[in-house]
C-alpha cells in the first residue's frame, strides 16, 4: 500500500478558504478526497486520475478544485467559499484503478487512506 500524508485542515470562517494537500510515498493511478462529519456516512467530495480527469460532487461543485499540478505524488484540494456544512475530518485516499468510472462505483473500497484532517468552518 502506498503511504499518504494529508496537511493544511484547520478553521476558517464561513466564505473562506483552504487548500489540503496530500502527499503520496508511491505511484496511483486515481486520488480522491473524502470527507466524514460526525453522524454522517464518509462521503467522496472529489477525485482525479493521472490523466487529469477530475470528478466533484454535487455539494462542492464550484466550489472546491482537485489539481495535481506537477504531475507527481501530490494532489491539491483547493476548498473555496467554505459553508458551516464542510465542517468535517478530511482523507485522502489512492488508487490502482485506471478509470475515473470504475473508481466511482467502488469508492471508498478502493486503495490506502491517510490519517485525515479536520476542516472546521464557523464564525
Amino acid at each position: 500500500q502506498v503511504q499518504l500524508v494529508e496537511s493544511g485542515g484547520g478553521w476558517v470562517q464561513p466564505g473562506g478558504s483552504l487548500r489540503l494537500s496530500c502527499a503520496a510515498s508511491g505511484s496511483f493511478n486515481v486520488m480522491g478526497w473524502y470527507r466524514q462529519a460526525p453522524g454522517n456516512q464518509r462521503a467522496l467530495v472529489a477525485a482525479i486520475t493521472r490523466g487529469g480527469n477530475t470528478y466533484s460532487s454535487d455539494s462542492v461543485k464550484g466550489r472546491f478544485f482537485i489539481s495535481r499540478p506537477d504531475a507527481k505524488n501530490t494532489v491539491y484540494l483547493q476548498m473555496n467559499s467554505l459553508k458551516l456544512e464542510d465542517t468535517a475530518v478530511y482523507y485522502c485516499n489512492a488508487a490502482t484503478v485506471g478509470f475515473m468510472s470504475e473508481y466511482l462505483r467502488r469508492a471508498g473500497q478502493l486503495g490506502s487512506w491517510g490519517q485525515g484532517t479536520q476542516v472546521t468552518v464557523s464564525s
